[in-house]
Order: structure tokens, then C-alpha cells, then sequence
């Protein structure tokens, strides 16, 4: 998916180490192929000298984050990546009682429910209340942090956000076309996060993926601090269709879903 990277032309941070970067960089890159990659194919893609790349893939190897391939002479994502996967999963694991809450709002709003949480500047997937009548949307696993300007949890945390950070972070992440229907011009962006800051209420249909519509409310700590939000995905027609009976499943579970992240916070005060 594009919009991963940093834009033509910005500054690199300064502390960057440029062979770690160069190194997840090429994760990336074999991550997001269709199938395992030449080495030669690497470094043409990624703009590397060949002895660079294959400094680079010696390492990932050595380190089980990319497989060499033997004898088709190419390279493919390593076990160690699933590790991290399954690391990451632990990490963001939700409380009991958000995993409750998010069952309700799928059972009440009778579509796939999510808590996404806000982390170190990114909305993450940290859960999925889902069944087979009421399936998650196809993009929208545990660990799904990209596209804030296609979703309705990343644009409520646009929202939220000074305009110095929002245009930076829209800057760094950029706003590609994921569908048709996607909203990339920053003037009409920036209408939408206006309604949703006056609504308490982020939508987008058919933005994400074709066809299908999502409906997010915020989540804030026990200080008003926005910290994530309670979403729900279903067919637009449906989202349309049952609008009103569906905000106010999800409206409900944001509501109880700060009350827990306000205990949460208020118990680890008094840790």
C-alpha cells in the first residue's frame, strides 16, 4: 500500500542510521511483493547498489527476518517476522472489559466491531469483534495502522491533532487513492475533519475499500486525552440504510469504552 515512506524531498531525522534503514527498508519491500524477489530486483526497486543489497540481505538472513530462497535465487519474508507479528498482538492486547464492550457494539450495531488505539502517533487495530454473518473488513486485522486519511478511527485522530502535526504526519504518511472513492485532496480532508470535530463522529464510505463503510467514535482518558476509538465496518448500502441505529451502538461503546480507559488510568495512577 503506498504512503508508507517519507515524501520526496523532507529532511531525515536527525539520529537516522542509515543501514538500519536501508535494512527495513528492504523488509518492507519483500513484504509488500506479490512473491519472493530477486536480489537484482531489490536493488533496481529500491534505487541500492547490488554489493549494498546483498550486505543488506546477508544480514536479514543471518537474522531470520528474510529467507534465502536457494534455488530459485531469491528472497522471501523470514519466521522472525511472524514473531514479531505475534510480539505485536501481545503488546496491544486490549483489557477484558474493552474486549466485552467491543462485543456488545458488534452484537448491537450487527457488524464487525474494532478498538483501535492510539500509539506513538499511529491508530493501531488492537482488536476485532467479528462473526460470519458480520465479518471484519478485509484490511482491517490486528496490527492495521496505515491510511489515516482513508479510515474513520485515523480521522478522528487527524482531527484531533494541531494543524502543524496533522500536515507533517499527512506529509510523511501521504493520502493515496486506495479506492475510487478515496479522499485525497487535503482541502476536502480537512472540511471532513471540521464535521468531525463539531460531531464527535468520524464516517467514510467506500474510501477504504470498495463497497464497504465505517463508522468510529472517540475514546479519551479519565484527562479528556484522545486515546483511541470504538469503530464498526458493514456494507455502505447498510451503513447508509441503518445509519441512526448503528452511531448510537457505536457512540454507546466509545462511552464505555472511556469509562474504562478512565479507570485504567486512574488504578495505574495509584500504582
Amino acid at each position: 500500500m503506498p504512503g508508507r515512506g517519507s515524501s520526496a524531498g523532507s529532511a531525515e531525522p536527525s539520529g537516522l542510521l542509515r543501514s538500519v534503514e536501508r535494512a527495513m527498508r528492504v523488509i518492507d519491500h519483500v513484504a509488500d511483493a506479490p512473491g519472493p524477489l530477486a536480489a537484482k530486483d531489490i536493488a533496481r526497486d529500491l534505487d541500492l547498489t547490488l554489493p549494498t543489497t546483498y550486505h543488506l540481505l546477508t544480514t536479514l538472513v543471518r537474522g531470520g527476518y528474510v529467507v534465502h530462497l536457494a534455488v530459485e535465487h531469491t528472497y522471501a519474508l523470514g519466521h522472525r517476522v511472524d514473531d514479531l507479528a505475534r510480539a505485536l498482538r501481545r503488546q496491544i492486547a486490549v483489557p477484558a472489559e474493552v474486549e466485552r464492550i467491543a462485543a456488545v457494539c458488534h452484537e448491537e450495531a450487527r457488524a464487525a466491531a474494532y478498538y483501535a488505539a492510539l500509539r506513538d502517533g499511529e491508530m493501531v487495530v488492537a482488536h476485532v469483534a467479528e462473526c460470519p454473518d458480520h465479518p471484519r473488513m478485509r484490511l482491517l486485522d490486528v496490527g492495521f495502522h496505515r491510511a489515516p486519511h482513508a479510515t474513520a478511527f485515523g480521522k478522528l485522530m487527524l482531527a484531533t491533532l494541531d494543524p502543524a502535526a496533522r500536515e507533517d504526519l499527512l506529509e510523511r504518511a501521504g493520502t493515496p487513492p486506495l479506492t475510487s472513492r478515496t479522499v485525497t485532496d487535503r482541502l476536502i480532508l480537512h472540511r471532513q475533519l471540521e464535521q468531525v470535530r463539531a460531531t464527535g463522529l468520524a464516517v467514510e464510505t467506500d474510501e477504504l475499500q470498495a463497497d464497504l463503510g465505517c463508522m468510529a467514535a472517540p475514546v479519551t482518558d479519565a484527562v479528556g486525552r484522545f486515546v483511541g476509538a470504538v469503530a464498526v465496518s458493514m456494507p455502505t448500502t447498510q451503513l447508509l440504510r441503518r445509519r441512526r441505529e448503528v452511531e448510537r451502538a457505536v457512540r454507546t461503546a466509545a462511552v464505555r469504552a472511556t469509562r474504562a480507559a478512565a479507570l485504567a488510568t486512574s488504578r495505574t495512577g495509584q500504582g
